[in-house]
């Protein structure tokens, strides 16, 4: 059993991080080969779609894995282990319109026989891919940062496909039979047609050409709200990354588990949050309701530890999963309104057992103060 396991777990690794990395080693070979045969030229086929399909997913999966919002801008203050957007969702428009640029470039020249192409198709099929190489490239600049770097694998192996169909339609270019190119009375296109007809040339003509393209779309999307500098501001005007400009508030921590879900995560009118309070060394949101029950527990541990212990076990039992369906306002609204039954019985005890009822309240989820020789505040900070 042992073995089998092994080999599952070894499968799983292999599948996870061993394809890709051969997918990337297969692109870097092919760049570097000036010439290959037919039988590289159908694994490139094969493996290009498994590149887009795996990479496609892979980068999807891992923004979720890594809990990156990309619908949450700098300002919006997250919680826990969340992280804002890469890309500003006012530069979404604009990135993805290059974006599309590219890949409409790319099956150009990826699809249609280059004999039945004229250069300056070609010639305008790359300047269209370097509009994808520039989102590309910024892309991996933006993310490359620790264990989010992983996010550029899939961007560098698409900048590598662009760069391999460029150099192989430069070479079919150079061996193909061609007739004589055609002369014109206009200097001027007898000068581009001869520059053209050199294959060499096409990414010096590509880069020179997307100037003007570029300054089109940009007018186009200006024209439909869109900002001139939005290519640029789109990565700038986010925090947490390598080319942000911005600090965004500091993530407000909360126990899923708990009671702090719902102080948390309901409607403010009503849970009413009142403060920030400290639970386990993380910012937590805590409203009366929390620092009652909180309170309630605190009282149990000191006057009856076995009964606590047990209702403690209790709580984490079946309390988890109950807390763990917590995913909307409205959910945690009705939690609230359940907890009101039991949030009076709490402060009655409360009342009954404590002198100071509203201080101990008060105290709750505060940062630990040592007074007449016992830690109040978070000691237990356990609902």
């Amino acid at each position: 059993m042992e073995i089998w396991r092994n080999l599952f777990t070894g499968f799983l690794y292999a599948g996870l991080f061993g394809l890709p990395a051969a997918l990337t080693g297969f692109h870097v070979v092919l760049l570097c080969l000036k010439e290959y045969g037919s039988m590289l030229r159908r694994w490139r086929n094969a493996l290009e779609v498994i590149t887009v399909f795996l990479g496609s997913l892979y980068t999807f999966g891992y923004l979720l894995v890594e809990s990156v919002e990309l619908t949450a801008d700098w300002p919006v203050q997250l919680s826990n282990d969340q992280v804002h957007t890469p890309v500003a969702t006012f530069g979404w428009p604009t990135i993805a319109v290059l974006a599309c640029m590219g890949i409409v470039g790319y099956l150009i020249l990826r699809l249609i026989p280059l004999r039945y192409m004229p250069p300056l198709v070609v010639v305008l099929g790359i300047s269209f891919v370097y509009a994808g190489i520039l989102v590309n490239i910024l892309w991996c600049i933006q993310v490359s940062k620790g264990e989010y770097s992983l996010l550029a694998l899939f961007p560098i192996n698409c900048i590598m496909m662009a760069l391999i169909q460029i150099k192989d339609l430069m070479r079919q270019w150079n061996s193909m039979q061609r007739e004589e190119p055609k002369t014109y009375s206009h200097p001027f296109l007898q000068t581009c047609s001869r520059l053209l007809d050199h294959a060499a040339l096409w990414p010096v003509a590509a880069l020179v050409l997307f100037l003007p393209v570029f300054g089109a779309v940009i007018g186009t999307l200006v024209l439909l709200g869109q900002r001139p500098d939005d290519v640029i501001t789109a990565f700038t005007q986010t925090s947490e990354w390598n080319l942000s400009q911005k600090v965004s508030p500091q993530n407000i921590y909360y126990d899923e588990h708990y009671l702090c879900t719902v102080a948390a995560g309901g409607h403010k009118k009503i849970v009413k949050p009142q403060r920030l309070g400290v639970r386990h060394g993380h910012k937590v949101i805590v409203n009366r309701q929390l620092c009652i029950a909180n309170a309630f527990e605190q009282i149990l541990e000191e006057r009856v530890p076995r009964i606590h212990r047990r209702i403690r076990r209790f709580y984490d039992t079946y309390g988890f999963p109950i807390a763990r369906g917590i995913r909307s306002p409205y959910t945690a609204d009705l939690v609230y309104v359940l907890m009101k039954p039991l949030e009076w019985m709490f402060l009655a005890v409360i009342y009954v057992c404590d002198v100071k009822p509203e201080n101990r309240i008060a105290v709750m989820y505060l940062p630990p103060v040592t007074i007449e020789s016992k830690t109040l505040g978070d000691k237990r900070a356990g609902c």
